[in-house]
């Protein structure tokens, strides 16, 4: 991908195997398409670019995310790493689901595309002759994705399990200091991505958001912070510096609500040191008990 500098940048990393260039913090498009105006949601992703956020990861299932994008790719595609997702583990639905993001973005292919929460899939049938990942590859081969991956929040096992037996360019786990002790894919999954060079790009680095109903124009004033993860006790900064401190991360995928949230993101990223020995371990120490808190909050571990 040929990349036209931003105004402002932010420091990047490869995306492993790739040998892409991407800045450490990327945007997730769940909130402008479920929670914001396309006029405002466009005017976030564009301040996004402009400050090298150039990491946009969407999905089909993202309301009008998808077509909020495609008002901005015209003029804009060269400067984004492009990402969404594929909800399937059938061949024939990746190849439809992406085909259809493909004409909604108004772009003719994707940089990435994700086979989509894989502990919510039937992993033999994601691996099969006629599943998702060489439904994907197929897809791939046609021009339509530059790279191929998938996503997990849940069952690491799984991940594990695909990792060990095909080819994968980039993965996104959820990688968080408290789910550390509920999930461990930085444990288990992590390591095995590392050995072989997989791109990683870490997701629910906050936790999670407390809620899903926002409001739909700026001036609605009970919209809750994107900043806010399960618990409000929660240090925010330190949860972004542990994250991109694990080993083989190259970047933190963050859905962002308003134009402060983007700036607090992007002023993180730019002075992100990693934790020192005694951070991580007063961190972990509260991790725990956010752990025993949250519980298996995004379905189940095995």
């Amino acid at each position: 991908m040929t990349t036209t500098p931003s105004v402002q940048t932010l420091p990047q990393r490869v995306l492993g195997k790739t040998g892409e260039l991407v800045p450490v913090l990327g945007m997730g498009t769940g909130p402008t398409g479920m929670g914001m105006s396309d006029t405002a949601a466009i005017d976030l992703v564009e301040m996004g670019i402009d400050r090298g956020v150039t990491y946009i990861d969407t999905a089909p299932g993202y309301e009008r995310a998808q077509q909020q994008l495609g008002h901005i790719l015209p003029r804009r595609r060269d400067e984004i790493f492009l990402v969404t997702k594929a909800l399937t583990s059938n061949a024939s639905d990746a190849i439809e689901q992406l085909e259809t993001s493909l004409r909604t973005l108004g772009t003719d292919a994707v940089d990435l595309c994700y086979v989509h929460s894989l502990g919510n899939q039937d992993v033999d049938q994601v691996l099969a002759e006629d599943g998702a990942l060489a439904g994907l590859r197929e897809a791939q081969r046609r021009g339509l994705t530059r790279y191929v991956g998938f996503t997990a929040h849940s069952k690491p096992a799984s991940s594990e399990r695909i990792l060990r037996e095909v080819d994968i360019d980039v993965v996104m786990l959820a990688l968080n200091f408290a789910d550390h002790f509920t999930y461990g894919f930085d444990r288990t999954v992590l390591p095995v991505a590392v050995a072989q060079n997989t791109g990683v790009a870490a997701m629910k680095v906050f936790g999670g958001a407390l809620a899903m109903k926002y409001a739909t124009t700026e001036a609605e004033s009970a919209r809750p912070s994107a900043l806010r993860a399960l618990d409000e006790d929660f240090d925010h900064e330190q949860a972004m510096r542990w994250s991109l401190g694990l080993t083989g991360v190259s970047l933190a995928v963050v859905g962002m609500y308003s134009a402060q949230e983007l700036e607090q993101n992007i002023e993180w990223a730019r002075s992100w040191q990693p934790l020192t020995a005694a951070e991580d371990a007063a961190l972990l120490a509260r991790g725990q008990d956010f752990a025993a808190s949250w519980g298996p909050h995004y379905g189940d571990v095995a």
